[in-house]
């Protein structure tokens, strides 16, 4: 495999970001796209998401700070709502994580994907990256290795070379910081015998004052100058809207990166597109990290 996975994350998370993903993936503008399936929005858009399969990989995006769960956690979430990224980071790097309450949590995300979609994901992620947070990776890792004990979807390591992030401020700050975070993650996973990407790019510091065009086509460049296997650029794309505006503080940049990559028409030539029909099989990771 020699070109990357191009994967909108957040699908689901309104109704506009879900619209753009899929107006995306019709123009094969995007590889792969990944579900928060903790969100209101989820049901009535899996029924849209699921006709797409013969152009996206569609995987899980682990939620563990953005709205509700989709069960009480009365040490998470004791008012009922997920907590900050900064308060979720301490309390998983103090060991105040309830490890069973996180993993059921997990598997409750993975039931609701399943039971609106009908299949197994091709790959799973982590909003905000929290899937690689202490506590965290150990609940996921072990929740996939007895859900999908025969074909593994796809995890997400967040993790750069340290040359790779020396020049991109503010970005690069951002893709270091969770670099660290993420450290031992892709040994963990593949340690369990499943498969982790080999290169990953594509943090931004949302500037609406920059082109995201611009730096699309520098990921795709640094891409194409490592010759990587299993690599992912992650986007996020969307439609702004009220419901948005409530939930994340990207809003604007998310239609620009949308408008970039629909104009961008070399784009469908540069990226990786699953291979199958809407009712085909899963992704075969191993196959391809075999062959890249």
């Amino acid at each position: 495999m020699t070109r990357p996975i191009l994967t909108a994350d957040d699908y689901a998370m309104t109704d506009g970001v879900s619209r753009s993903i899929e107006a995306l993936a019709h123009v094969r503008r995007l590889s792969a796209t990944s579900v928060m399936s903790t969100m209101p929005e989820w049901p009535a858009a899996a029924k849209r998401l699921a006709v797409l399969r013969d152009r996206l990989a569609i995987g899980l995006h682990l939620n563990l700070t953005l709205g509700a769960p989709l069960a009480a956690m009365p040490r998470l979430a004791p008012g009922g709502a997920f907590p900050p990224l900064p308060t979720l980071m301490r309390a998983a790097f103090l060991g105040h994580l309830a490890p069973d309450e996180i993993r059921a949590e997990i598997g409750r995300q993975f039931d609701a994907f399943e039971r609106h979609l009908g299949f197994a994901p091709d790959h799973v992620d982590g909003h905000q990256h929290v899937h690689v947070l202490p506590i965290v990776r150990r609940a996921l890792l072990a929740e996939l290795s007895q859900r999908y004990a025969s074909t593994h979807p796809l995890l997400r390591d967040p993790s750069d070379k340290l040359a790779h992030l020396r020049s991109r401020g503010l970005a690069g700050a951002k893709g270091l910081t969770v670099t660290v975070l993420a450290s031992g993650f892709a040994r963990q996973a593949r340690a369990r015998g499943m498969v982790a990407n080999t290169a990953f790019t594509g943090f931004s510091d949302f500037n609406t004052n920059c082109s995201y065009a611009e730096e699309i086509t520098a990921a795709l460049h640094r891409h194409a100058q490592r010759s990587a296997g299993l690599a992912i650029i992650m986007c996020h794309p969307g439609y702004p809207d009220a419901a948005l505006a409530a939930l994340d503080p990207v809003v604007d940049r998310r239609l620009q990166e949308h408008d970039a990559l629909m104009r961008m028409d070399a784009l469908s030539d540069q990226i990786w597109h699953v291979d199958r029909t809407s009712d085909g099989a899963a992704v075969d990771w191993r196959e391809m990290g075999q062959t890249a």
